[in-house]
């Protein structure tokens, strides 16, 4: 068994264990294998492992990977999790079953604007930036609350939830990723589709079994499966 299908199955037993502790079904989970920077043949072993579900940050090197012949053609869905320019947008679109990084309602508009003329739909993720580092992209809450009208009525296009990255200290992720999950429930007050707002996507490597407990229904992680940054 290779080291990566070893510890795709710890990462799942973590996620069982927590959705378990909080009293969730643990199916209501889904664990994004974040394999920016990685090789395709990684992403392969982890395909063979029986995962399908990856994320990719960076749009050239993901434009390279899915039209690599180790992965051209395989039932991958694929997600995009890195910030994303909205010159960037016609280029991704159509191409990932969700984006996470939508962070201005300007990106919003533009990803609608190529949806339309491309005769698609695209599902997003609007990124919240709950720790209010000025590093972080992504939305302040209540610029998101007011931009919520906005957002719902742009054709060709859903939000299904929110994303956020929090801070590296464990109790303050653990307010933050609450924070986010409170946030969506004021969204689905005010949404014509309540349904449709249905996403959490939170906690990574370090704090994945936090944002669990708090609600997540997608967590992202790179390191835990593939190793550190760099390593091959």
């Amino acid at each position: 068994m290779s080291s990566i299908s070893t510890a795709l199955q710890d990462i799942c037993r973590r996620i069982e264990a927590a959705a378990v502790e909080a009293g969730r079904e643990p199916s209501s989970i889904r664990l994004i294998a974040v394999s920016k920077t990685k090789p395709p043949h990684k992403i392969r072993e982890a395909f063979d492992a029986g995962h399908r579900l990856f994320g990719e940050s960076y749009l050239q090197e993901f434009l390279e990977k899915r039209a690599d012949p180790l992965l051209e053609g395989l039932p991958i869905e694929w997600h995009f999790i890195g910030h994303l320019q909205s010159n960037k947008i016609r280029s991704v679109i159509g191409k990932v079953s969700l984006i996470h990084g939508i962070d201005k309602i300007s990106t919003a508009r533009e990803l609608s604007r190529q949806a339309l003329r491309q005769n698609l739909h695209a599902n997003y993720l609007l990124e919240v930036n709950t720790s209010g580092e000025s590093t972080k992209y992504g939305m302040a809450p209540n610029e998101a609350l007011s931009a919520a009208e906005a957002l719902f009525a742009l054709p060709s296009i859903t939000l299904r939830g929110l994303m956020t990255i929090a801070s590296p200290d464990a109790a303050l992720a653990a307010k933050e990723f609450g924070e986010l999950r409170h946030l969506l429930e004021q969204l689905r007050e005010v949404a014509p589709h309540p349904e449709q707002l249905s996403e959490l996507s939170m906690g990574m490597s370090g704090d994945f079994e936090a944002a669990v407990m708090e609600g997540a229904t997608m967590i992202r992680i790179g390191t835990a499966i593939f190793g550190a940054r760099g390593a091959g």
